[in-house]
């Protein structure tokens, strides 16, 4: 991997002293100068994806060794007491209860 940085990064310099003589000459343009100066951006992408790859893997590593930490039981809900308002209607009244019941399948669900 440091080898094929290296390589990288003398090619791309390489590519940008040409591109430099090339900017110098009597026929250069700036596209050229913007090509001095990408080049050896160019080189150092290996470098620097080999630096990052190894730092995703350090700390991939770090948290492989962390304990895992349990969660917390979460206790489970008190039931309500089914007290039915004296101004409620019986349409809303079922509906409600109808609601209960899901509620209640979702959770024996859950379990």
């Amino acid at each position: 991997m440091v080898a094929t940085s290296l390589v990288s990064l003398l090619i791309c310099c390489g590519l940008a002293w040409w591109q430099w003589d090339r900017f110098t000459s009597a026929n250069g343009t700036f596209q050229n100068l913007g090509y001095v100066l990408q080049w050896p951006l160019f080189g150092l992408f290996p470098a620097f994806m080999f630096w990052r790859i190894r730092q995703l893997k350090h700390k991939a590593e770090a948290q492989a060794e962390e304990p895992v930490r349990e969660q917390p039981e979460v206790p489970a809900p008190r039931p309500r007491p089914d007290v039915k308002p004296a101004d409620e209607d019986e349409e809303l009244a079922a509906y409600n209860s109808y609601l209960r019941e899901l509620n209640a399948r979702d959770q024996q669900a859950a379990e």
